[in-house]
């Protein structure tokens, strides 16, 4: 029956394309959690009023964080071209998507963590600071647990953001189900393709939402 309805699918081309998405996503999440919670510490402790507060430092990470927050990811994926191609000799394939999808969300996760360290109390930052507390055991004592509710949540949407991307990616060549319903179902005129791709796509986001969700509902104390 299913053979009926869906005609054109291939099954095991439709598995190993969802390998491939799972596989860009958790990469790309994964090395966009390290580098945007970097940047994101570095611009709160370099802000105004705070440890390391210094204007040029905060200045030249903010627009580096605003620049590459801004550029549309089709269009960043094609300026990333040679600098994709130098560090992996080829533009195509999922580890060819890993650099754009990479360096086009740790900026967004990066604001999304100043929002959360924000949002601390600053009693608290005063309080580890009036007992001669490091800066060291300020991020990993006082920071990073007051603020991980929110952190784990906007990784959340980050993550979510991420599996959009590699549906884009898949334009170029990237492979994974966008690629999948670009050149099977779009180009070939095979719509069942193209739906159940976007419905692989729409499952995998809706995983990823619930599991966030419950775990960042799970860890916040308040």
């Amino acid at each position: 029956m299913i053979e009926n309805l869906l005609p054109n699918v291939d099954w095991e081309k439709m598995w190993e394309a969802t390998l491939e998405t799972l596989y860009m996503s958790a990469m790309a999440t994964g090395f966009t959690f390290v580098i945007g919670l970097a940047l994101g510490i570095l611009l709160f402790l370099t802000s105004p009023h705070q440890l390391w507060a210094n204007k040029m430092v905060y200045w030249l990470t903010g627009a580096f964080v605003n620049i590459f927050r801004s550029i549309p990811f089709i269009i960043l994926i094609i300026l990333l071209i040679p600098f994709t191609k130098f560090l992996l000799d080829t533009i195509r394939g999922a580890n060819a998507a890993l650099p754009a999808l990479i360096i086009g969300a740790a900026p967004f996760y990066a604001r999304m963590v100043l929002i959360a360290l924000r949002e601390i109390d600053k009693g608290v930052i005063e309080a580890a600071r009036s007992m001669g507390a490091r800066t060291s055991t300020i991020i990993w004592k006082v920071l990073l647990p007051e603020s991980f509710p929110a952190l784990l949540s906007g990784l959340t949407v980050t993550a979510v953001a991420l599996v959009g991307y590699t549906a884009m990616a898949g334009i170029i060549g990237a492979g994974g189900l966008g690629n999948l319903a670009f050149l099977d179902g779009f180009q070939r005129s095979r719509e069942d393709v193209t739906i159940v791709s976007t419905i692989l796509i729409l499952v995998i986001v809706f995983i990823i939402q619930w599991s966030g969700d419950a775990i960042t509902s799970k860890s916040d104390k308040r």
